[in-house]
């Protein structure tokens, strides 16, 4: 896993004539997780999606930096690993599928036995992970998108919102998964939840 490190400054967004964002500074450094915390509409998702490169900034500068130099942003993508609500897997494929799939277009052949254990890790049993997604509780299908985001190894950690839709066994197998990633990628967690707050080695409070 490459180091990786994501540093903002002064980044704002608008939507039409909403501004979302303004003026928000910060870095993602590996042994280090950030917190960004604040009310429903204040920009936690929006603010994810800008690091991630999902999203351009109306104002300021997003850069994703390794040994000291600027990464282009052709090769952001590369690094990224990221779970959100409004990120979505294809129902009419098993976990197996999927996770074969999201591997092969990064380029990884990852093998079955590292997938299932990855998906077991996470709380999917092996014995569910050649049904349909679609046949999925939500739960079940936020377990398919975490372990999209981390099959890779990625250098940067995007999660928004992680533990949604998960029971304390779920939550747990999450906060793992940070402890695990927390000394080697740039990790932030976008959430209002105190149990994923507590991961938070920073916090950035995002107002309306």
């Amino acid at each position: 896993m490459a180091a990786v490190s994501v540093e903002f400054t002064k980044v704002a967004k608008r939507f039409g004539t909403r501004t979302v964002l303004a003026a928000v500074s910060g870095a993602l450094r590996p042994g280090s997780v950030l917190v960004v915390a604040g009310p429903n509409g204040a920009g936690k998702s929006t603010l994810l999606n800008l690091l991630a490169g999902v999203l351009r900034p109306s104002r300021g500068e997003v850069s994703h930096r390794r040994g000291g130099a600027d990464l282009p942003r052709s090769e952001w993508c590369e690094h990224l690993g990221m779970a959100s609500p409004d990120m979505a897997v294809y129902e009419e494929l098993s976990a197996l599928e999927n996770l074969r799939f999201f591997g092969r277009l990064r380029g990884h052949a990852t093998s079955d036995a590292a997938i299932t254990s990855l998906l077991e890790t996470l709380g999917l049993p092996s014995r569910e992970q050649r049904r349909a997604v679609g046949t999925y509780s939500s739960g079940m299908k936020q377990r398919v998108k975490l372990a999209q985001a981390v099959l890779h190894e990625p250098a940067v950690l995007l999660l928004d919102e992680p533990s949604s839709n998960l029971d304390a066994t779920g939550h747990d197998a999450v906060a793992g998964l940070v402890a695990r990633f927390r000394p080697l990628a740039a990790v932030a967690v976008a959430t209002n939840d105190p149990r994923e707050i507590a991961w938070g080695d920073a916090r950035l409070e995002l107002a309306l």
